[in-house]
């Protein structure tokens, strides 16, 4: 019998924590599904973004990078021989042709030295005449007579050597441009070699740049190309490109180009930072929208389209795109999107599919081809 009622009462606590915890479970059950249910029927937040309607522009396939310019010619000049400063026929920052006297040095010995030399070439040449003279007459032999424009020739010879010489003392410009700043002052005594003033060719300079290997099937001498530097804001300069390297950098896989740059103005100087755009092949349709409105993902590239309902609710819908090359602000999108369909442009971690938007274009993100951005 005691045994009868040691098991009724086992029993009767195992339906007691079966319906304790059992009404535990449904409870939390319930309020799961009251909570889920309440936050389906929430009305969902609305997002303030910026939107920007998808273009169709034409865009010449190109590529960018930066480079460096250079002279085509440039130069510090300086002596071939030393001395004292005589002369300084020019100012700091002037234009000079090919050929003007930059400097001079003091030359008096050498001056003295040629006028003894052209006596002497005077004496060699009246002696030679005579000795012209005497052969008619058959009083020399042909052989004094050689002897004697061998002198003469000698004579002319230590001539041009010393004109030479006071040349040298002569600083002249190799080729036309303009002249920097002097690093010398009058009766200052030079060594060969010591730089004197820089002088630069400026209407026209070389532009340094590289570029992956695998654009070489695509670059051809002569194609055309832009240039940008910081300094001179959005204006832009044309030139051609005039060199290809032979060989690829083994270290960067990068080829060494040069370019032609016109330089109206000389607003350019060598040494300047240039952005370069090199033109490749023809102009072509383009479907682009501002690169702010792309959502990176591992996944998948995407926009977020913006649609209207028909209760007037502006709401997004997100699409997979596939991308094409950027310019500037902006970015070509190969796939996926039409013209003029309108996508979000800012505030894209705060969206999903559905979530209805307002648009505010009050403070729209930069789209521009060729941004400016401010140097501070």
């Amino acid at each position: 019998m005691k045994k009868f009622l040691f098991g009724k009462r086992m029993w009767l606590m195992l339906l007691a924590t079966l319906l304790v915890f059992g009404g535990l479970f449904a409870m939390q059950w319930y309020g799961q599904q009251m909570m889920n249910r309440a936050m389906d029927n929430m009305p969902r937040q609305l997002v303030t973004i910026t939107a920007a309607a998808a273009e169709r522009v034409q865009w010449q396939p190109g590529v960018d990078a930066v480079g460096t310019l250079a002279p085509i010619n440039g130069a510090q000049l300086a002596l071939e021989v030393p001395g004292i400063i005589a002369r300084l026929n020019f100012d700091n920052g002037a234009t000079v042709a090919a050929g003007d006297v930059i400097l001079e040095l003091s030359a008096a010995p050498d001056r003295a030295e040629l006028a003894v030399l052209e006596a002497a070439q005077a004496l060699a040449a009246a002696e030679l005449k005579r000795a012209e003279s005497l052969l008619r007459e058959r009083n020399i032999s042909e052989s004094e007579l050689d002897r004697r424009a061998s002198e003469l020739d000698q004579a002319r010879a230590r001539v041009t050597a010393q004109k030479a010489r006071i040349e040298q003392k002569t600083l002249r410009a190799p080729f036309a441009g303009r002249l920097g700043i002097r690093r010398v002052n009058v009766g200052a005594y030079v060594l060969a070699g010591d730089p004197i003033v820089e002088l630069q060719a400026l209407d026209r300079l070389y532009l340094d740049f590289t570029l992956p290997d695998s654009h070489i099937p695509q670059l051809t001498p002569g194609m055309a190309l832009t240039a940008r530097v910081q300094a001179l804001g959005p204006e832009t300069f044309s030139g051609t490109l005039n060199a290809i390297a032979p060989a690829v950098d083994p270290d960067t896989r990068n080829i060494a180009l040069q370019a032609l740059v016109d330089n109206p103005g000389e607003q350019l100087r060598p040494g300047m930072f240039a952005r370069v755009s090199l033109l490749l092949g023809e102009p072509r349709d383009q479907i682009v929208v501002p690169a702010t409105a792309i959502s990176y993902r591992p996944y998948g590239n995407s926009v977020y389209v913006v649609e209207q309902q028909d209760d007037g609710q502006s709401t997004v819908r997100q699409r997979f795109v596939e991308l094409g090359p950027p310019r500037g602000d902006m970015i070509a999108v190969a796939s996926g999107l039409e013209a003029g369909e309108v996508v979000a442009t800012s505030g894209l971690l705060k969206l999903d599919g559905g979530v209805p938007v307002q648009v505010d274009n009050s403070s729209p993100p930069a789209s521009s081809l060729q941004p400016q951005p401010e140097n501070r």
